[in-house]
C-alpha cells in the first residue's frame, strides 16, 4: 500500500482510519496501535504505523528548498 503524505492521505486522522481498518482485517489490536501512534508527534505516528504495517510505503513531501 502506498500512502501519499503530500495530500489528504497524509492527514493523521486518515492514517488512523487506515490503521483501524488494517488492524481489523489482520486481527490486531487497532486501539492499542492507534494509542501508540497518538502518543507522540507526526513522525512518531508514521514510525509506529510502519512498524506495525511494514507493507506500507510513504510518499513524503519534498524538502523545502530555499531560493
Amino acid at each position: 500500500m502506498i500512502v501519499d503524505l503530500r495530500g489528504s492521505q497524509g492527514n493523521a486522522f486518515v492514517l488512523l482510519g487506515y490503521v483501524r481498518r488494517w488492524a481489523k482485517e489482520l486481527d490486531l489490536d487497532g486501539n492499542a496501535i492507534c494509542s501508540q501512534m497518538m502518543s507522540g508527534d507526526y513522525e512518531n505516528l508514521l514510525k509506529i504505523m510502519k512498524e506495525n504495517f511494514p507493507f506500507v510505503e510513504f510518499i513524503k513531501p519534498e524538502e523545502d528548498i530555499e531560493l
